[in-house]
């Protein structure tokens, strides 16, 4: 997660809030988008059996209210030159998260980050073209970070996306 993103759940009252209730077509829509992101809005009103006027305001909608965060592409990490993933638990100072989050957001190849609940504090995807840079990113960088009292790693072998969308 960048700072940026951080510091927007953090106004926003972060992770766990209660969202606006989204209806049938709202979760229609975002199963489309999340499939193809890239449709115009022509064709998502025909998969979604609105007016694209209808639909046109709805993706308005969700965007303002941050319900959609983005549109990116979907990278294959092997086939982009990642050919080395390990989920790194941290353990962390108590109330070192907005400093060890700022830091881990600037380390190269830290894919994704969540603060935690349990034996753990935080935990982090690295994705890294070879097991020499993931351990440098690991000892290098992320236990150097002022705060970061200790680490645990684990390798992916093997990793896939669920099979269904959950705005089905």
């Amino acid at each position: 997660m960048s700072q940026e993103a951080a510091e927007e759940a953090d106004r926003r009252g972060g992770t766990g809030r209660s969202a606006v209730p989204l209806d049938e077509v709202d979760r229609r829509i975002l199963d489309e988008l999340t499939r193809d992101g890239r449709l115009s809005i022509r064709t998502l009103a025909e998969r979604v059996h609105v007016s694209r006027t209808n639909a046109y305001a709805r993706v308005e909608r969700l965007l303002r209210d941050g319900v959609i965060t983005g549109f990116a592409a979907r990278v294959a990490p092997e086939a982009a030159g990642l050919g080395t993933s390990a989920y790194i638990a941290l353990t962390i100072r108590q109330n070192t998260w907005r400093e060890v989050s700022a830091e881990l957001a600037r380390v190269r190849y830290v894919e994704h980050v969540a603060l935690l609940s349990g034996e753990h504090d935080v935990l982090a995807l690295v994705r890294a073209p070879d097991n020499a840079t993931l351990r440098d990113v690991v000892l290098d960088r992320v236990q150097r970070i002022a705060g970061v009292l200790a680490t645990r790693s684990w390798l992916v072998f093997e990793e896939y996306d669920g099979a269904r969308s959950p705005w089905e």
